[in-house]
């Protein structure tokens, strides 16, 4: 199915995992892509992949100034977007609140909320001026099931639940559109990343889980893309069979 209306796509988090994915499923259905990213070699492989037009952007989406500069330079021919995925986010570690590294909570607050706001604030203008545009924000089952060690990243991944509802109350009467895809286990960089290069550590946490792939989430990322005119996926949670909620947690012979 074409995706109707919708001719220019910009995923941030592109280098690799769901943004990589996703970029590749617009592009099979012939969107021009902005690929944004940290890591420019590997979005200049990317592009070069694509049957499409692609306009390269490294950016680190934590920079303010960065984010309005970059985006506000796009050339022309890119400038109308008509989607924006909110890819780009990341966990650091899994201790405890008491035990965990400020710097780990800094970096996920100014890359998941912070660097997420920033790109969504400076598309939503053209959106609203042209009437028409959909963000489609990637947030996570962590930002509703709680569990030991998500502490911060949970709290980062409930504002982009919250912040896509809030969005959607000040868009109406227009016709964009804001849609908040929230993944459960997934095989990608991104336990690596959180376990700071342990992949031995990574690999046992979806080990025998069968866990869903880029591949999958983006297929969801592209039906909610091509809903029909009319219609908004506010929210739409998905996990591998495999998984489910968290079960309760309980302290056993623990006083009071």
């Amino acid at each position: 199915m074409a995706i109707s209306n919708p001719n220019i796509a910009l995923i941030t988090g592109a280098t690799a995992g769901i943004g990589e994915a996703v970029a590749r499923r617009f592009a099979e259905r012939g969107l021009k892509l902005i690929l944004v990213g940290r890591r420019i070699d590997r979005l200049r492989s990317l592009a070069e992949s694509l049957q499409t037009e692609c306009h390269v952007l490294q950016l680190d989406i934590c920079e303010r100034e960065e984010v309005r500069r970059k985006f506000c330079a796009i050339p022309e021919e890119f400038s109308q977007i008509d989607v924006l995925v909110n890819n780009a986010g990341l966990a650091l570690g899994m201790e405890s609140s008491a035990e965990s590294d400020l710097d780990d909570w800094d970096r996920m607050i100014d890359t998941n909320i912070k660097g997420l706001i920033y790109c969504a604030r400076s598309i939503l203008p053209g959106m609203v001026s042209r009437d028409r545009g959909h963000i489609i924000n990637i947030g996570s089952i962590a930002g509703s099931y709680p569990y030991p060690g998500g502490n911060v990243y949970g709290g980062t991944k409930a504002f982009v639940h919250q912040f896509s509802l809030n969005l959607r109350a000040d868009l109406l009467g227009t016709q964009v559109k804001v849609s908040c895809i929230e993944p459960g286990a997934t095989k990608t960089e991104f336990l690596s990343v959180r376990f700071k290069g342990d992949v031995d550590k990574a690999e046992n946490m979806l080990k025998g889980v069968n866990p869903m792939s880029p591949n999958d989430v983006a297929e969801v990322v592209c039906f909610v893309a091509t809903a029909p005119k009319n219609v908004n996926i506010n929210h739409l949670e998905l996990m591998p069979v495999s998984q489910a909620f968290g079960p309760f947690a309980f302290a056993r012979n623990s006083t009071g």
